[in-house]
């Protein structure tokens, strides 16, 4: 008996030490709530430089987060900013009199071309200011490079490494892999260039895929070199020489072809940088980085321009952060559209499409808009599929010259799972039915049907026809063309605008300014939308997703990406209007 009260005493005292851990965590969870809604930037002292290394994670727009410093168990949050903060912060440095200049840093950057290209152009804006941009890195990645070519010295460590290769697309393929688990994935889709679907029923690239994958890495390539040419004064031909021979390997190499100006330690970088702010060198530099700088205020005069940021997935509902719910966005575009306040409307759009009907109830709303105040569409690195759906009935769109956009295609993907259930675990499933198709696809071990099968290609042929009548309506085009263009291919901005898929190439604030031109706005206040979440709200919605998230990764490391992408269209089996695949340039 005393050892069986001593047992339940240890566990009685365990209990309640946990609660009252559990209550001390909910406290420290609000207190950094509270400071987290307290201003976290920072003035820049006189004399400084602005810090801009990109080794976090860039997002479409700032997101509250008061555990992004912190490294807790399961909760290991890297550093985050949002691409509309770091672009409002460049260009308030450029009339910030305690901002001499911009300390680039970069190594590794992991964001797409299109929004590379954003944060390249404010940098050639800055210097407009006649401040100055240094680059330095002990090694620059093909992107890390593309953004420093900007800058007015570009140096490297004497024993660091620069890549210069070329550009490099590619996808992985499970068919094997689902045959090895008994998994059949039954395709019904439009477009011949739909490839969304390739991964789970080839082994490798259709010649269709093949062909558009060369065509839009070509387009891109060729606006990476150009951008490069201009700025270190070497040829097209000659730096794509230089690629294919892989002549650059390393600091020496870099230096011999006049892709930086020196080799140099960090020592000397500091001493140079010193000299730039006119400093002793025995005082240190005063420096500020991008995470915390306050940068100016935003104007609060003139009529309101309102930036909506649409990106991640299209899925239905309210969606997550990160996600484009379709009843969530549909409602601020209602709000803003009643809003007299209001002038005019930026939908920022960075997403690969997602549900096909989201994307129709978003559709709407800004057809809505587009009665009673202009619409403009400004696209990110992607803007496709349903991404391009939700922005085709804009007043106007703008693209970067490297977005991924069109593939205007739509898909159903319904899994058989009879092999790996019958066959591989010995699961039988039965039913009874009162229809001839009460059981369509909710039955996982029994295969379509000829007739199924029928039906559900009939539902996506109808969604492909609406998909391309909204396009045609919306550009001026006649369905015919929309088809000739449309396939499910996909084409960067630049291809996009001699096709007449887009108005313009541009950035976020060249469609602001559109925007303000067609409501006649001189002076106006830019409101960014939607507002942040309460932080305390996304840490605990999210804290499910953020343990599976961390068992995945301590598993699978870098192969994380690829169960990840399996699960999110196993997750999404209706209708979907969807880029190909998961696009990764490198």
């Amino acid at each position: 008996m005393s050892f069986i009260k001593q047992v339940l005493a240890t566990i009685t005292g365990i209990l309640i030490t946990s609660i009252i851990l559990f209550f001390l965590f909910l406290v420290f969870i609000g207190v950094l709530v509270q400071q987290s809604s307290q201003p976290t930037t920072v003035v820049a002292p006189a004399k400084s430089v602005l810090y801009l290394s990109l080794d976090y994670k860039i997002v479409e727009k700032t997101e509250s987060n008061p555990l992004g410093d912190l490294n807790l168990p399961l909760y290991n949050v890297e550093k985050s900013i949002g691409l509309n903060d770091v672009l409002a912060r460049i260009k308030a440095a450029k009339t910030d009199e305690n901002i001499k200049g911009i300390y680039l840093n970069p190594s590794t950057v992991g964001m797409g071309f299109a929004s590379l290209k954003a944060i390249r152009d404010a940098l050639l804006d800055f210097k407009e200011s006649k401040k100055f941009i240094i680059a330095y890195s002990e090694g620059y990645s093909q992107k890390a490079y593309y953004l420093s070519t900007v800058a007015d010295s570009v140096y490297l460590n004497p024993q660091g490494s620069l890549d210069f290769r070329g550009l490099s697309s590619s996808v992985v393929f499970m068919k094997e892999a689902m045959d090895k688990l008994g998994v059949e994935m039954q395709v019904i889709k439009v477009g011949t260039y739909k490839s969304a679907v390739e991964p789970f029923i080839l082994n490798e690239m259709s010649d269709a895929n093949r062909e558009q994958v060369t065509s839009y890495l070509g387009s891109i390539y060729n606006s990476f070199l150009a951008d490069i040419s201009q700025a270190r004064k070497q040829s097209v031909d000659s730096l794509k020489s230089i690629a294919n021979e892989y002549l650059i390997r390393n600091a020496d190499d870099a230096l011999r072809y006049k892709f930086i100006d020196g080799k140099i330690y960090k020592d000397e970088l500091l001493s140079k940088l010193k000299k730039r702010l006119d400093l002793a060198e025995d005082k240190d530099i005063s420096s500020v980085s991008i995470l915390n700088y306050g940068g100016s205020p935003a104007s609060t005069s003139g009529g309101k321009i309102a930036v909506l940021y649409a990106y991640g997935d299209i899925v239905d509902g309210e969606g997550s952060m990160g996600q484009i719910g379709g009843d969530k966005i549909s409602r601020e575009l209602r709000k803003l559209r009643r809003d007299k306040d209001i002038k005019a409307v930026v939908l920022r759009v960075n997403s690969g499409g997602g549900s096909a009907l989201a994307s129709d109830i978003i559709w709407r709303e800004v057809e809505l808009i587009k009665k009673e105040k202009p619409i403009v569409v400004s696209m990110g690195d992607y803007a496709a599929s349903g991404g391009y759906y939700i922005a085709a009935a804009a007043d106007s769109i703008f693209a970067e010259s490297t977005t991924l956009t069109g593939s205007i295609g739509v898909f159903g993907l319904i899994p058989n799972f009879k092999g790996l259930l019958n066959n591989k675990l010995g699961i039988h499933i039965d039913e009874v039915s009162t229809g001839k198709f009460s059981s369509l696809m909710g039955n996982p071990d029994k295969p379509l049907t000829a007739e199924e099968r029928s039906i559900i290609q009939m539902e996506v042929n109808r969604t492909y026809s609406t998909f391309m009548e909204r396009v045609a309506n919306g550009r001026k085009m006649n369905v015919q063309a929309v088809d000739s263009i449309g396939q499910g291919r996909v084409w960067t901005g630049q291809q996009a605008l001699e096709l007449g898929l887009v108005d313009a190439i541009g950035n976020l604030q060249r469609a602001v300014a559109s925007a303000a031109t067609k409501a006649d706005l001189k002076d106006y206040q830019i409101v960014e939308l939607p507002e942040k979440t309460d932080p305390f709200a996304s840490i605990l919605s999210s804290s499910k997703d953020r343990v599976k998230m961390w068992l995945f990764g301590e598993e699978l490391g870098d192969y994380q990406k690829y169960l990840l992408d399996v699960t999110k269209v196993l997750k999404h089996t209706g209708i979907q209007a969807r880029l190909p695949y998961q696009i990764e340039i490198y």
